[in-house]
């Protein structure tokens, strides 16, 4: 097992109608709360709720309902602005990844001293020039889509619409002080963005788990049970969307996919970073440009590597198999099914080299994924 230092700070109060503890724990954080989230009526009823609970608490708050998919830094920057005219002093963030990463960027922004926001951002790993925020306003997060595990790790995605370009922002400061984990918030949840969060779920530790280090018996127990149970418990869920046992074992699932447990001493991501060129130059949504690449990697890999697949498809089912069930969960598998062409495939590829390829001039992966080889991939996924 490789060597690593851990941490993770984040208070977790997990369960059914754990969302009626909200007023007391943002009073321990802070007197006045910047809300994040949507305005698409996904949340209408519970941000009604926690606007009740703050004020039953003496929390003074002020809704920020900007929030789309895949945040742009250029969102970010009014939420900071809105959050220091209002004068707060916490920032809850309530919804899926996108809100929860939106509100660790605004958080950080708000204290943030190095200039333009996209400073922040890990914008190109061979050349990185990212100066990372250093404080942050008390965060509490509320997830109500089991999916990115922002809720207890240390990463906000964002993106840049003028860029065109979607990447990390990486800190200590922008972990939780607390998170709610009420599954009782993912019943309405729409099938597909149900499915499609588990398919990211899935990826956090399938990616670690093909690419990561050969000798960890732990750590492969660990990915293996994670996916084990959220393919056990989608299709249960997408047949009743309440079952509160299936819902709740997505939830915690999700949330130890990416808290830091299944993967110390690894960090590989080449399918998330092939991912967000799919969102930021096509509008994937997320989930499915996981879909797409997590069986066309795996069928490409499989006889380069042998021994994580094999393992895969013993223990879990084999990879077509793996394919068909997400397929079949209602999330794209293929490129074909949302417009793009083999003549696209340069386009990504120069769209990822741009990003993500270090200073060895090739994806960081196990084995290292060259241009040429992610193109080859790319046209297994059409």
């Amino acid at each position: 097992m490789n060597a690593f230092t851990y941490q993770n700070p984040v208070k977790v109060i997990f369960g059914a109608g754990t969302l009626a503890q909200i007023g007391v724990e943002a009073k321990k954080l802070g007197a006045k709360a910047l809300v994040v989230s949507y305005n698409d009526g996904s949340v209408t009823g519970t941000l009604t709720k926690i606007w009740s609970l703050l004020d039953a608490a003496g929390v003074a708050s002020q809704a920020f309902l900007e929030v789309t998919p895949n945040p742009p830094i250029e969102m970010v920057a009014r939420g900071v602005e809105q959050a220091k005219a209002f004068g707060a002093d916490l920032v809850i963030g309530v919804g899926g990844g996108s809100a929860m990463d939106a509100a660790k960027a605004i958080a950080a922004g708000v204290l943030y001293t190095h200039g333009d926001l996209w400073n922040m951002v890990y914008a190109s790993h061979s050349n990185v020039t990212a100066q990372p925020p250093e404080a942050a306003l008390p965060l509490l997060l509320i997830p109500t889509l089991p999916a990115t595990g922002s809720e207890m790790n240390m990463c906000s995605v964002v993106s840049s619409t003028t860029r065109r370009q979607k990447s990390y922002i990486w800190a200590d400061c922008l972990f939780a002080k607390t998170a709610i984990l009420d599954p009782e918030l993912t019943y309405t949840l729409p099938p597909f963005q149900t499915a499609c969060g588990a398919i990211d779920a899935i990826s956090h530790v399938l990616e670690i788990f093909v690419n990561g280090q050969a000798k960890s018996d732990l750590l492969h127990e660990f990915q293996l049970g994670v996916i084990k149970t959220i393919i056990r418990n989608l299709p249960i869920v997408l047949a009743n969307p309440t079952d509160a046992d299936a819902r709740a074992e997505l939830m915690w699932a999700a949330t130890c996919g990416l808290n830091g447990w299944a993967s110390p001493g690894d960090a590989w991501t080449p399918m998330h970073q092939v991912g967000h060129v799919l969102t930021s130059r096509y509008g994937i949504n997320h989930g499915s440009s996981l879909g797409i690449m997590m069986p066309a990697w795996m069928a490409y890999h499989k006889s380069i590597k042998p021994a994580p697949y094999e393992r895969f498809e013993r223990e879990i089912m084999p990879i077509a198999d793996f394919k068909a069930f997400i397929a079949k969960s209602g999330v794209p598998t293929t490129l074909s099914e949302k417009g793009v062409t083999e003549a696209d495939i340069p386009g990504i590829v120069e769209g990822v080299r741009t990003v993500s390829f270090n200073a060895d001039g090739v994806l960081a992966s196990n084995p290292p994924v060259t241009a040429e080889v992610l193109a080859e991939i790319l046209k297994g996924a059409l």
